[in-house]
């Protein structure tokens, strides 16, 4: 147990699997070395005291004891505070804190800045009260925090990749029962540069269309008999559409379905050192979630078609969509001029400047001082 220190958890792109986390999926993320860091300490009067360097206003206070869902002032604290919530629910005997927060994730880009803050709340307070929580109990405690505090319907995989990752290795994840593999990616080893590009469209997941995507899957479910669209095995699929009126719920699960077809690809691709065959894959899902999921937007749609004509082997949307980030995978040898195609086209369709990063392979959360 320790008085005070310095921790951080990582911001995460997903390689493949996208909205398949709460339909009990398959997802493959990996950890940024974008992090969210806290400075912490612990206080003896029941208070946590926030501060964001990221943040206009002064800290926020909020006593421990009176943390539960809608109390407080809302906007970013309701991560951590979320996170402390969760932690007493569960039986942690979790005090008073002073956190200040610093971040190099980009918030609302796709890339999970609310389950880093909630995921480096969660491990500096069990390092401070000696809880001897693991990682998987951290994030799913985090998850809860978002859902049930926070107000947004996410699935597990951000919390998870985030707590978990570790660096080299992409995280093969069953949402279901949480059994996962790492799987090895170096992208430069073989000669390839994978990019992200944030089109500074931001998005909310506790907003409406998220939700509506999560209940229409849901529905669908109910309709075919099953548990979760996981139970929809991809041979299955032409017979479970033919059982469904709905256009819309039908576009849901074909989704859902082939995206989880589509994790197992890429795992069996990467395991098999065929990096490059991942592009097209990038590719499939990002007409899958625009056209099926419908979860895209002018400016990602901009940037995946500028990128595949300028000569990327793939490109899609990573994230929950409405905004956000597109990640693509090119040759390092023609890498620069992709991104210098999708640059002049987005800014000259009035877009302004994106963000451009290439997508080093981190771990993940982890005590720093």
């Amino acid at each position: 147990m320790s008085g005070a220190g310095v921790w951080e958890a990582p911001g995460r792109v997903n390689l493949i699997g996208e909205h398949t986390d709460y339909n009990d999926g398959f997802v493959m993320p990996f950890a940024l070395p974008r992090t969210v860091v806290a400075t912490a300490a612990r206080r003896d009067d029941g208070i946590l005291r926030l501060r964001s360097a990221d943040a206009h206003g002064g800290p926020v206070e909020l006593p421990v004891a009176e943390l539960a869902p809608g109390y407080g002032p809302g906007g970013w604290s309701d991560y951590p505070a979320g996170a402390v919530w969760a932690l007493r629910e569960a039986g942690y005997p979790v005090g008073g804190a002073d956190i200040e927060y610093q971040s190099t994730v980009p918030a609302g880009a796709g890339l999970s800045s609310s389950a880093a803050l909630s995921v480096v709340t969660a491990l500096a307070l069990t390092d401070l009260y000696g809880l001897g929580a693991e990682r998987e109990r951290m994030a799913l405690l985090c998850r809860r925090a978002e859902n049930e505090y926070v107000g947004a319907p996410t699935g597990i995989m951000d919390q998870m990749a985030s707590a978990c990752c570790v660096e080299g290795h992409v995280l093969h994840l069953d949402t279901r029962d949480l059994s996962r593999r790492l799987i090895p990616f170096d992208p430069a080893a073989h000669g390839l540069r994978l990019v992200v590009v944030d089109t500074r469209v931001k998005h909310a997941h506790s907003g409406g269309e998220y939700g509506k995507r999560r209940a229409g899957c849901e529905a669908a479910a109910r309709a075919l008999g099953v548990p979760a669209l996981r139970d929809i095995a991809y041979a299955e699929l032409p017979g479970a559409l033919e059982r469904l009126p709905d256009s819309g719920l039908r576009a849901l699960v074909r989704h859902v379905v082939t995206e989880n077809h589509r994790v197992e690809r890429v795992a069996a691709a990467l395991a098999a050192g065929e990096v490059r065959a991942v592009g097209p894959l990038l590719t499939e899902g990002h007409a899958s979630l625009r056209d099926d999921f419908r979860v895209s937007c002018p400016e990602l749609d901009l940037v995946a078609e500028t990128a595949l004509t300028a000569g990327a082997l793939g490109a899609r949307m990573t994230g929950g969509g409405f905004g956000g980030s597109v990640i693509l995978l090119a040759e390092e040898s023609g890498a620069d001029a992709v991104l210098d195609r999708v640059v002049r086209a987005f800014t000259g369709a009035g877009y302004g400047e994106p963000g451009v990063f290439t997508a080093a392979v981190a771990g993940g959360a982890r005590r720093v001082a």
